[in-house]
């Protein structure tokens, strides 16, 4: 296993796309050392900004571990690609963590900035924290969204997480925010809390489930039924009931936005197009 900690508070951005298991493997310490790392314009050696300790183990999981202690909020783009491994880390870390992964996982135990899980296709990142906006969506301009994965996020999460997902899981056990599901094309978005407004917008497939208060449904989805009770993953089913939408009608979509029926009783006037 090996243990990264910041020699410093950063004050500039850090591209740390080296720090994954894939790039370690079967490195010494010497080596992982002199990996190119990038602070704001200068490119410097991950050695010369991280204390870097090898800690050795029978384990072969424990082998591929990374661990990183320190306050990161500064520091980008740790994961991106991973295939395999797994990266935990103790403290707030910045944009773009796991983008492009492909298998693996990551621990958060801190908030995460934004794009974290961008265009993900498969692996687990666990937030024990906060997440800002774009969770698991694309880059401005792209339409390759999370294609496969999954999140687990035990915080809040800012807008348009899920946005293109074409594929996958993301569990948001606080708040999000507004835009979730954005255009998404398939996989299963769950938020146990509050959304903000405009879910599923364009959304043409795929399921959002809000176990929280949602304060209006987009005038492009029509309803369809009350379900006692809604599927998120193999195994876990929460308990109802639900209002079923169905939309979003302007994209001739079919996806299917559930919303707790007891956390919006103020959309009880649905229940007379039934």
């Amino acid at each position: 296993m090996i243990t990264l900690t910041p020699k410093k508070e950063f004050r500039f951005p850090v591209i740390a796309e080296c720090i994954n298991p894939d790039i370690f493997h079967d490195k010494t310490t010497k080596e992982i050392e002199e990996l190119k790392i990038w602070e704001g314009n200068k490119q410097k050696m991950l050695g010369e900004l991280f204390k870097v300790e090898e800690n050795r183990t029978e384990n072969p999981q424990e082998r591929e571990a990374i661990t990183i202690n320190g306050n990161l909020n500064k520091v980008r783009r740790i994961g991106a690609g991973m295939k395999s491994g797994e990266i935990i880390i103790h403290g707030d870390v910045g944009m773009h963590l796991g983008e492009e992964m492909k298998g693996g996982k990551i621990t958060v135990h801190g908030n995460v900035g934004s794009w974290a899980g961008s265009m993900m296709k498969s692996g687990t990142i666990e937030i024990h924290g906060n997440v800002s906006d774009y969770l698991g969506a694309p880059y401005r301009g792209s339409i390759e969204g999370m294609r496969g994965g999954k999140i687990v996020v035990y915080g809040n999460v800012g807008n348009e997480a899920g946005a293109y997902m074409k594929n996958g899981l993301i569990k948001i056990y606080g708040n999000a925010g507004q835009f979730l599901g954005l255009r998404m094309r398939d996989g299963t978005i769950f938020v146990e809390k509050d959304s903000g407004g405009r879910a599923g917008a364009c959304m043409k497939g795929g399921k959002i489930v809000v176990g929280g208060f949602l304060e209006s449904v987009l005038p492009t989805f029509t309803i369809d039924s009350i379900k006692e009770k809604v599927k998120i993953e193999e195994g876990e089913t929460i308990a109802g009931p639900f209002y079923l939408f169905i939309g979003d009608l302007v994209e001739n979509g079919e996806g299917k936005l559930y919303l707790s029926k007891e956390k919006n009783p103020h959309l009880n006037h649905y229940e007379r197009l039934l």
